[in-house]
């Protein structure tokens, strides 16, 4: 089946991605009070998708975003030109003191039974600054643009920024692109600025906005405020809740014409059961399962929202989208840091049931 999407066929961008970029440190299997060293990686909820895109996919993809102009903001700007992404820059200078800064994310991996750790320091961020007006939005997309995605992350962190993702989608449709949203509920971002009330509000102005959105039941209850599934899932594996749920998303927002997300269950940090599903226009898909041995879990879900929208990008069934969203999510779990080190040859054999046998 072919979703019913109403996708430019070409355009200068295939994709532009409106969200904050970070760096994340990552101390491996060892608890960050115990660390003595770490690996940096550059990320961004809505900087992954684009990317995955660009580096995995081969897709022409931008980000706007905040840039500092330090060391660090120098660092995160040689990441995004490695994964082959164009930057649209709202430029601050550092005070060489307090900031504004590009926020820092720490994590471990945790092992076994320890469960991974993620906590934050966004004080005086630079991307909590942008604001509607901060990009010539006209310019980036005068050469066509064919997709827009933001977040829920980006959205989280300042009363402007949701605002500024609004500004963008509009401009954006009105340009003909589709528009995508991933809730991507962080219960520590919107605890700090007005809880799951404000969330509620913010998210469901915009997603009134939005053609395609990505969030599992969690994200959907707590970012969109819409009631829990009647009946329990037999597992977390079992598409029968999130399916359950659908009919209330789509009735607050009857425009939404795709609703997707991942499946997983944890049965340890290192292992996992991995699956996806999606509702396009009223029909339900399922993607295969499989055993993750998990080496970073961090952007598995981007990973997967990558894969999906090329697919839909490309012209593919929303069958072949899914399971390549599905593949391009768990080998990105495969890989440290937050965006992708696959190729579209290992999405592809994947997808289609490859294996983890050695390719001589």
């Amino acid at each position: 089946m072919q979703p019913a999407l109403n996708i430019p066929k070409t355009g200068a961008l295939d994709l532009v991605s409106l969200g904050a970029l970070v760096h994340r440190l990552d101390p491996g299997i060892i608890p960050f009070r115990k660390a003595t060293e770490c690996q940096i990686h550059v990320s961004g909820g809505e900087f992954n998708v684009a990317a995955n895109l660009a580096d995995c996919f081969g897709l022409q993809t931008s980000i706007a975003t905040a840039m500092v102009n330090y060391p660090i903001g120098d660092l995160v700007a040689e990441r995004v030109k490695a994964m082959g992404v164009k930057p649209f820059y709202k430029r601050f200078e550092h005070d060489g003191v307090t900031g504004p800064n590009i926020a820092a994310v720490y994590s471990d991996r945790g092992h076994g039974v320890r469960a991974p750790v993620v906590f934050y320091n966004r004080s005086n961020e630079a991307a909590a600054r942008l604001k509607p007006g901060d990009f010539d939005w006209k310019t980036i997309f005068a050469g066509g643009i064919r997709w827009f995605h933001s977040g829920g992350i980006f959205a989280a962190l300042s009363e402007t920024t949701a605002e500024l993702i609004i500004e963008g989608m509009r401009v954006a449709k009105a340009a003909g692109a589709v528009v995508s949203f991933d809730l991507n509920f962080r219960e520590k971002l919107w605890k700090v600025s007005g809880g799951q009330h404000r969330a509620q509000s913010v998210i469901g102005r915009i997603v009134e906005n939005v053609d395609v959105l990505v969030g599992n039941e969690e994200d959907l209850q707590k970012g969109l405020g819409v009631p829990g599934p009647q009946l329990a899932a037999k597992s977390k594996l079992d598409p029968s809740a999130f399916f359950g749920m659908i009919d209330r998303v789509v009735k607050q927002h009857p425009q939404i014409k795709i609703v997707a997300t991942t499946l997983r269950e944890v049965h340890s940090t290192s292992r996992h059961h991995w699956g996806a599903v999606a509702w396009v226009n009223g029909e339900t898909h399922v993607s295969p399962t499989c055993e993750l041995h998990v080496h970073d879990r961090v952007g598995g879900g981007d990973g997967f929202a990558s894969g999906f929208f090329y697919g839909l990008l490309a012209g593919e069934s929303t069958e072949e989208s899914l399971k390549l969203g599905w593949a391009h999510g768990a080998l990105l779990t495969t890989f440290p840091g937050d965006t992708t080190m696959a190729t579209l040859q290992e999405v592809r054999a994947f997808a289609q049931g490859g294996s983890a046998r050695i390719q001589r």
